[in-house]
This record gives structure tokens, C-alpha cells and sequence, in this order.
């Protein structure tokens, strides 16, 4: 009496698997990065003290999730084109000026409209490199640039795609400050934190969200889905609020600021086009 061996159903588990991830991938992205990243924040918070290390894993995690998704919804050839856009640097100079000089520029004159400017301890020349560190190499390169990739690259690209630039970038906003609430815990703890502190946290975060995403989204598309371009932007973003010449909520009308010149010049130049397809008819 022969017995015949079990089916091995690995493979076909792992197909089924990888057809649910291609046929939703922003879903499955939100479902592979948002719990772990929520995780170790908190653990974080509890059991250092300190969000940073937390914010490390969350980075490792959008990372893992964005290449697994990619590779799920369009194989080998799509997670080129993903880390492709890391890459993508020629896309004019007007677009680096953009990223890196705007938001501190804008920041530091709604300092001085307020009239809250301070004047730099160490000199104007060492705040600017302090900036730049913080924006380019901190900031960019070792993190905002892997994290525009997770989001633009994964979730906002297809939001967009199906949705328009505007309603796309909105519904990005939502997961992307939802990974973020534990920060509101970051300085005081979980027990400490007032909750009319955490709603008003949390209130500012998705309201900056809903902006900065706007930005980015629009960015993306006028530099042909640069990831290092998004990325120095969203640097500047977190570098800005950090200089020590101005306050840190001062950041947020310059990014409301530089996103409606943007969406100014966007309209102008798709104005022109419809204009100029119009007379060489």
C-alpha cells in the first residue's frame, strides 16, 4: 500500500498571498507599516524614554514595506523604477532652490513679520550650515529621502494616479499622520501628557499633514517623480522648524505659503499650455 506524499501548499499560499498585496497594494502597505511602526514607537517612549530609536525601526519598516509591495504588485522591474526616482537628480536647478532655500527663507520672515527673529548666538553663517546639515545629510539622505519613498513612491503615486494630485495627496495624509501619533507622547510619556495636549498635537499634525503632502504631491509630479527631491524638501521642512532664530510653529505658514505658490505656478503654467495648444490650432 502506497501513501501519497502531502501537497506541498507553500507555494500556493504565498501565491495567494502576493495576488492580495498586487490587487490592494496601499492597503497592504498601511497594514505592513503602521502597526510596527506604532510599536516600536511606543516601546520606545515606554522603555527608553526617547522616540529616536523608534523612529529608526518606523524608517526600516516603511523601507521593507515599500519594496515588498512593489515587488508583489509589479516584480523586479517595478522596485527598479521605485529606487530609480532616489536618483533622479537632473530636474533643474530651480527645483533644489525650491527645496532647500524656500522654507527656511519663508520661516525666517514670519519670524521677522512677527516680530519674534533672534538673533543667532553662534553667527548666521554657522546657523546656515547647522541647517543644511540637518536638512541634507540628517534630513535627506540618511532619512527623509527613504521615507518619501515608502510614501510617495508606494502610496501617493497611486493615490494620485486614480484620484488627481489634490484628492490623492489628501488621502495620504491620513495614514501618513496616523503613523505619527505616538510622537505626541514623545516628551512627557503616556501617563504625563495631558490629553488636551495630545488633541492639540494631534489637530496641528493632520492639519500640517494635509499641507506638506499637498507640497510634495505637487513636487513629485512637476519633477517627474524625483524621490531626492521630495526628499531634501521634506528635510528642509524638519530642519526649518529647527533653527534657533525663530520658533518652531513658524514653519508651518512658510510650508502654507510655499504651497500655494506652487499651486500658483502650476495653474499658470497649465494656463499657458491650454492657451498655447488653443492658438496653434
Amino acid at each position: 500500500m502506497s501513501v501519497d506524499p502531502a501537497p506541498n501548499t507553500g507555494g500556493g499560499i504565498r501565491a495567494r498571498i502576493r495576488d492580495r498585496i498586487a490587487a490592494h497594494p496601499v492597503a497592504a502597505f498601511l497594514i505592513l507599516a503602521i502597526p510596527p511602526a506604532w510599536l516600536a514607537q511606543c516601546l520606545a517612549i515606554v522603555l527608553l524614554q526617547d522616540v529616536t530609536p523608534g523612529l529608526l525601526v518606523e524608517l526600516l519598516v516603511l523601507l521593507g514595506a515599500a519594496v515588498l509591495v512593489t515587488a508583489a504588485a509589479e516584480g523586479r522591474a517595478g522596485v527598479r523604477r521605485l529606487f530609480s526616482g532616489v536618483v533622479r537628480w537632473r530636474v533643474g536647478a530651480g527645483w533644489y532652490a525650491m527645496a532647500l532655500l524656500a522654507l527656511p527663507l519663508l520661516t525666517l520672515l514670519t519670524a521677522v513679520v512677527t516680530g519674534t527673529l533672534r538673533e543667532p548666538a553662534s553667527g548666521w553663517a554657522a546657523t546656515a550650515g547647522v541647517y543644511l546639515l540637518k536638512a541634507v545629510v540628517v534630513g535627506a539622505l540618511l532619512g527623509n529621502v527613504w521615507e518619501e519613498l515608502a510614501w510617495a513612491g508606494v502610496v501617493q503615486r497611486r493615490l494620485m494616479d486614480r484620484k488627481g494630485v489634490l484628492a490623492g495627496s489628501v488621502l495620504t495624509a491620513v495614514p501618513f499622520a496616523l503613523i505619527h501619533l505616538p510622537q505626541a507622547f514623545a516628551e512627557r510619556g503616556f501617563t504625563a501628557t495631558p490629553w488636551t495636549d495630545v488633541a492639540l498635537s494631534w489637530g496641528v499634525l493632520f492639519g500640517f499633514a494635509f499641507l506638506a503632502r499637498y507640497l510634495l504631491g505637487m513636487v513629485f509630479v512637476g519633477t517627474g517623480g524625483s524621490i531626492l527631491i521630495l526628499g531634501l524638501l521634506h528635510g528642509s521642512m524638519n530642519a526649518s522648524q529647527g533653527m534657533d532664530t525663530v520658533d518652531w510653529w513658524q514653519f508651518i505658514p512658510a510650508v502654507a505659503v510655499l504651497t500655494a505658490a506652487v499651486a500658483g505656478y502650476f495653474a499658470v503654467r497649465s494656463r499657458s499650455a491650454v492657451r498655447k495648444e488653443f492658438l496653434s490650432r
